[in-house]
């Protein structure tokens, strides 16, 4: 039989590091030099033993390997071998007297391709570009997923967001549906993404649909989608959020507002994996992972007739408590320095730093409001504050509570002049305070002119010590 290469011209790819393991010594001399003429770094292998050790220790991304070799293994058995060591690696089986059988029983173990001799230089380059796009295209995914998972990383180490954390890592892999309690603010669309990306289903979509902000008679039409006709002006069919969600993940915020009726259909969707469009006839068959979340008490819903009880059990497989801001306070300072890189970097700014007495101010504030109320009073200090240290004063005027007012400072002035008049009577006592009382360097450094910030001193009535420099 002839074992020969029909060899080719072809463009050099990226070097790739390459290993053949064949018993023929003519195979090995031709294809690793007709390889190693396109660029690549190449080694051979004789048989199973030094095939898997070359694989070890030569660490190739691509092996050319034959099935059929003399001695303890066979290709077979080494495929099967080393994707157990190696489950990253990509074989390519080649053989002179392979048939169907044993192809689809090498793909089946993993292998990418199966080639038959004589080798064809034209399918062997074209293979090897295959291979080598499609791990640089998963390298590439990997790198954005690992980039939104940072993102999206939950801050926090407080107890019960470690023991959330330890849950969540726990959960996200399963295909389990999950339901998450907690109040509104605290952070449980981030929770749903996390178990999304860390999920077997993160290639897929992740979709979402905030129950509260829809009418009753639009919250089908938005979750099972409708036909051509279904409703006045429907000229064409519509995909819902669960049909776009197919293989992925769907979030349903404020689950608890979800109508009886639409309640139902969803319950049908969790037991059969399939639905009807509105308007439609045809059961559409899904796969998707529930995630949903309230900040309700379901049972009181439940007792109230406001929710079914049936459909309480079917989401409430894995329940996730996501604690209130206030139940962690010790996370505070992470949270608001996560939130300044974030605010700076969207908004252009200059970092800013926190003085400590602003950072228990921060930490004594109660955030009805939780984290999404600390998110928003961040990005409100770096647009209020001009400075790049942000002091008590600072929060303060940005509308946070003292501890001996009890209330919102900002609310106890009657007008906006009167705000942003007490507010720049404070600045402008710190910042004079921090440069000794240089009005020149004060000036400087707040970028105001020399004389304007005289008469604002003047017109504040603060008193300055002289000896610094004459207020003149």
């Amino acid at each position: 039989m002839n074992r020969g290469l029909n060899s080719r011209n072809s463009q050099p790819i990226r070097p790739a590091r390459i290993l053949i393991i064949d018993d023929e010594l003519p195979i090995r001399e031709v294809l690793s030099a007709s390889l190693r003429d396109e660029g690549h770094i190449v080694q051979t292998a004789h048989d199973a033993d030094t095939g898997l050790k070359a694989m070890r220790e030569f660490q190739p991304e691509v092996v050319f390997l034959d099935i059929w070799m003399p001695g303890s293994l066979d290709g077979i058995e080494v495929l099967t071998e080393a994707r157990k060591q190696l489950p990253n690696l990509e074989f390519v089986m080649i053989s002179g007297h392979g048939t169907i059988e044993t192809a689809v029983k090498a793909t089946k173990l993993g292998a990418w391709d199966f080639i038959e001799k004589p080798l064809s230089m034209d399918k062997i380059t074209i293979v090897i570009s295959n291979i080598l796009h499609y791990q640089q295209e998963k390298m590439e995914k990997e790198a954005l997923l690992n980039k939104l998972r940072k993102n999206i990383a939950i801050v926090g180490e407080a107890p019960k967001m470690v023991n959330l954390k330890q849950m969540l890592a726990r959960t996200a892999p399963t295909q389990s549906w999950v339901l998450l309690q907690g109040e509104n603010g605290t952070g449980k669309e981030l929770v749903a993404q996390n178990i999304h990306y860390l999920s077997t289903r993160v290639s897929r979509p992740f979709i979402e649909l905030t129950c509260s902000n829809l009418a009753d008679d639009l919250i089908e039409l938005e979750l099972f989608g409708y036909e051509k006709g279904a409703l006045p002006g429907a000229e064409r069919a519509q995909k819902g959020k669960i049909e776009l969600a197919a293989g992925g993940t769907l979030f349903l915020d404020d689950v608890a507002d979800l109508s009886l009726k639409a309640q139902e259909r969803l319950l049908r969707l969790l037991q059969e994996r399939k639905f009807l469009r509105v308007g439609g006839s045809h059961p559409i068959e899904v796969d998707v992972r529930l995630i949903a979340a309230t900040c309700k008490d379901l049972t009181e819903e439940i007792a109230q007739g406001r929710f079914r009880e049936d459909l309480y059990h079917r989401i409430n497989v894995v329940t996730l408590a996501v604690p209130a801001l206030r139940a962690r306070p010790e996370d505070i300072p992470a949270l608001a320095s996560h939130f300044c890189d974030q605010v700076a970097k969207e908004g252009g700014f200059s970092k800013k730093e926190f003085s400590q007495h602003a950072l228990e101010a921060m930490i004594q504030h109660s955030w009805p409001g939780n984290v999404r109320e600390l998110r928003n009073f961040i990005e409100r200090v770096y647009i209020l504050t001009p400075g790049e240290f942000v002091d008590v004063h600072d929060l303060r005027f940005a509308g946070l509570s003292g501890p001996a007012s009890g209330g919102n400072p900002a609310n106890e002035l009657a007008t906006f002049r009167e705000a942003r008049a007490q507010f720049e009577k404070e600045y402008l006592m710190q910042k004079i305070q921090e440069n000794n009382g240089n009005i020149s360097r004060t000036a400087e450094v707040i970028g105001l002119e020399r004389s304007y910030l005289h008469r604002k001193i003047k017109a504040f009535g603060l008193e300055i010590q002289k000896g610094n420099e004459e207020l003149g």
